[in-house]
This record gives structure tokens, C-alpha cells and sequence, in this order.
């Protein structure tokens, strides 16, 4: 038996180039997360429990990149994160929320807390437009029994426009009449369509944002390949999820590409992440399946235990190394996703073929992340944990297992609270825009052309971090 070396990033590093570039802010990070979606940041935020619902993914949005929602969680409560996401900030909102004119304050009040909205249209059976009810309309009723068509503002007194109206149209007419919201109606005044001047606001001022084609923050969520998962599909379809992930551990397998094709045969518009995998004829059988995009990294994850557990892996540099010649070659994105631990590893990673690198440890303990912020002996925390950890087995809604039946192949871990997402993607992105600089690469492509990779020895690798000194 030939035994191979395989690779991580600890083993290597990229080796400096000439450089005519003037600053690093002259460098395009933006990357294909499939063919038909690009991203202006080349981070995806991990399908973990303790990593990304609905508040980390708008965040991965508005900076560039995208998350996406786990599905260790019920079909209904992930389509509602979907939404979240979807609704964060639009052009035009598709199905604005309503309500009747017979409904009584205190029901407005329910619906407020329940969608966290206080504007609503009002409407009959037939969605016809009758008026609008504000948080100025209700703010000051003192009867919580008081009907909605008593403080609503009637259509007699509305601006309305045809679905149609463009956005520079939309945004001249509410400026000009000093009004926040703006109904879309048709000939026969039945609703199409909300504007708001928050959300002609919000797209004006992050066009760096990931959008679609209506204006809308983009967001992915995974499936997995077993049980309901087709169900979970359609009902991610139906609430405009950008990208389906299949979801797996080990993705070169039977069920994997079985899924793949499945969702591809009945949704062949939808975008399909298929994962995870760490050799090149993995991504090859994905690609054959329909994936858009192939996810690699089998045990590199900071909570993952799979590798000594299982004894199978591959070292992640090496993993993206085996895949990213095939990727390349069908010209399918690759995500890198795992054991990136600064931003020196994901520059390495997207130099070694990768189209984006997927941050799952790295974001825990986010102010974004999901649970609450613990303190322990005076320091505050949150939880992290793999998502083959024992918790996270059990706390599956459809987990059956008995706890003795459970081998674990990850850890459950505590992370110090590191604030705004935002703090680390700017590291990163920083890094990365360094690290282009002395590449010599203006863009991506040009970073894999021009990459020189050497192997270090331990003591290289100690010589490249802090040393002979005390840090402060």
C-alpha cells in the first residue's frame, strides 16, 4: 500500500510575490457561490445550531456573504428564520402583513409581537386596500377593544403606486408627499405590494450587500437526506430560500447524491450545495448529481471529532487540493469549510482552489450567534458545538436514538463572547486583502494562478507567530 502525505495549513505557507498592487483596497474579493449567485465576500457562516439562524445570516448578507440556517430545528421554525431573512429589507415586500378592519386593537397588538411589525395594511376578503394602520395610528388608543377601521388612515387618503414603479420613482414620490410607506395596488385597488421608505433607505446605503433580484438579503438552508427532508424542501422553496444545502457528513455516499438528485429532478432552478466531501472523486459524483457548488472538509471543524473517532479524514489543505481539480475542471464552486483558524488559512484556502470559505468556530461566540450569553467565573461565553456532538443528537426533533446507541464525533465546547460578527468578517477580509496584495492578485483567479505553496517545519511554523516576547 502506498501511503500518501496529505496536508493542512499549519504545513504550508504561500510564498511572496512582486507586487504592482498600490493598496490593498484595490483588490476584487468577490467569489461564484454558484453559477448563478456571486457573492461580494467570500465567507459563508456554518449550518451549525450554535452558529447561524436568522440574525447571522442577515449579517453575513449585509457584509457580502451569506449564512446558512441549520436544520437541526423543526420545518416550520426554519422557514420562519428563512423569512426573517427575506423580509430584513426589500424593494418591494411581496405579501406585506394585514390585517382586517373588524380586528380589535388588542389582536393588532398580538400580530405586532408576533411578526415584529407595527404598519400594517388594511384589507377585506378580497384584498382589496382599505386603508393602512401605523404605530402613529395606535400608539395613543386607550381602548384595546377599539376596531382597526376606527384608527386606521382610509385609502382616500393614501399614496398609492402600480406594482410596477421603479424604485427611483418610488423613492421621488415618497419623499415628495413625506410619507414612510407606499401600497402597490392594482387597477382594481387589490394589494401587490409594499414599499418602505426604510427599506429604499437600507439598499441605497449597503450596496456591498448579497441581494436578489427584488432587493432582498439572500440566505441558504440546509436539508438533510433522510426521513422528511423533500417536505423541508418544499416548504424552503415556497419561502424563497436562495440555496438548498444538502447537509451530511459524509457526502460521497448512496443517500447524498441520492438527495441531490431528487431536489434537482423536482426543483432544477434551485441552487444545491452538496457536502461534505475530501477527494476528488467525492466532488466528482456530487457534480454528476446536479450540486452547484461542493462542500469539502471531512473532520477539520474545531468541534469535530470525527477523525478520532472514525479514523477517516483528510487534511483539509490537501482535501481542497483533491476537489478543486475537479471543480475547476466543471467549473463548479468550492467552499472550503473547516479548519480555518485565522485569516492566513482561508487566504491559503482560496489560493488552493477554493471559491469560499465557510467559518463555523471562528464566528462562535458572536453577539449574532444563537443562546445566550453565559458568565463563567466572571468571564462571559456562549456555547459552541459540533453537529454530530452528543447534545446536538439528542436535541434533534426527530432524534430516536437511544443515548447508549450515540458515538459522538463532536465536542461541546464553551467561547468567549466576542461581540459583532462584524469585529471578526473585518479580520478576515482585511487578511485576505493583505494577503491578494502580496499575491499580486487583482481578484481571486488570479490568486490560485499566481500561488506558490512551500512546506514548513515546526519550527517554520513557530517562527510565524508571535515569539521571544510578551504579548500584551
Amino acid at each position: 500500500m502506498q501511503i500518501h502525505t496529505a496536508l493542512t495549513y499549519d504545513d504550508v505557507l504561500l510564498v511572496p510575490q512582486k507586487s504592482d498592487i498600490k493598496s490593498r483596497q484595490d483588490v476584487d474579493i468577490s467569489s461564484q457561490l454558484t453559477k448563478n449567485i456571486k457573492l461580494k465576500t467570500p465567507i459563508v457562516s456554518a449550518n451549525m445550531d450554535t452558529v447561524t439562524e436568522s440574525k447571522m445570516a442577515i449579517a453575513m448578507a449585509l457584509a457580502g456573504g451569506i449564512g446558512f440556517i441549520h436544520r437541526f430545528c423543526s420545518i416550520e421554525y426554519q422557514v420562519k428564520e428563512v423569512e426573517r431573512v427575506k423580509r430584513k429589507q426589500n424593494i418591494v415586500i411581496d405579501n406585506p402583513f394585514i390585517v382586517s378592519p373588524k380586528d380589535t386593537l388588542l389582536e393588532v397588538k398580538e400580530k405586532i409581537k408576533e411578526y415584529n411589525c407595527k404598519s400594517f395594511l388594511v384589507t377585506n376578503e378580497d384584498q382589496e386596500l382599505l386603508g393602512i394602520l401605523t404605530n402613529r395610528d395606535s400608539t395613543f388608543a386607550k381602548n384595546d377593544a377599539v376596531l382597526v377601521e376606527e384608527l386606521m388612515t382610509p385609502k382616500s387618503k393614501l399614496i398609492t403606486a402600480p406594482y410596477d414603479i421603479s424604485p427611483a420613482r418610488a423613492r421621488e414620490l415618497m419623499a415628495n408627499n413625506k410619507i414612510e410607506k407606499l401600497p402597490l395596488v392594482d387597477n382594481n385597488f387589490k394589494i401587490k405590494g409594499l414599499i418602505t421608505a426604510t427599506d429604499i433607505a437600507k439598499n441605497y446605503n449597503n450596496a456591498h450587500a448579497s441581494k436578489d433580484s427584488k432587493g432582498r438579503l439572500i440566505v441558504g438552508a440546509a436539508v438533510g437526506v433522510r426521513g422528511d427532508y423533500m417536505e423541508r424542501v418544499d416548504a424552503l422553496v415556497k419561502a424563497e430560500a436562495d440555496v438548498i444545502v444538502v447537509d451530511i457528513a459524509h457526502g460521497h455516499s448512496d443517500n447524498a447524491i441520492s438527495a441531490i438528485q431528487t431536489i434537482k429532478t423536482k426543483y432544477p432552478n434551485v441552487e444545491v450545495v452538496g457536502g461534505n466531501v475530501a477527494t476528488a472523486k467525492g466532488a466528482l459524483d456530487l457534480i454528476k448529481a446536479g450540486a452547484d457548488c461542493i462542500k469539502v472538509g471531512v473532520g477539520p471543524g474545531s468541534t469535530c471529532i470525527t477523525r478520532t473517532t472514525t479514523g477517516f479524514g483528510v487534511p483539509q489543505l490537501t482535501a481542497v487540493f483533491n476537489a478543486a481539480r475537479v471543480c475547476l475542471k466543471y467549473n463548479i464552486p468550492l467552499i472550503a469549510d473547516g479548519g480555518i483558524k485565522q485569516p492566513g488559512d482561508m487566504v491559503k484556502a482560496l489560493a488552493a482552489g477554493a471559491s469560499l470559505a465557510m467559518l463555523g468556530g471562528q464566528l462562535s461566540g458572536t453577539k449574532e450567534t444563537p443562546g445566550p450569553t453565559i458568565t463563567y467565573h466572571g468571564q462571559q461565553y456562549k456555547i459552541s458545538r459540533g453537529m454530530a456532538s452528543l447534545t446536538a443528537a439528542l436535541s434533534r426533533p426527530d432524534a430516536k436514538e437511544n443515548i447508549s446507541n450515540i458515538t459522538p464525533e463532536g465536542v461541546e465546547a464553551r467561547v468567549p463572547y466576542r461581540g459583532p460578527v462584524n469585529n471578526i468578517l473585518g479580520q478576515y477580509i482585511g487578511g485576505l486583502r493583505s494577503g491578494m496584495s502580496y499575491g499580486n492578485a487583482r481578484n481571486l483567479s488570479e490568486l490560485r494562478a499566481s500561488a506558490e505553496f512551500v512546506r514548513i517545519t515546526n519550527a517554520g511554523m513557530r517562527e510565524s507567530t508571535s515569539h521571544d516576547n510578551m504579548v500584551l
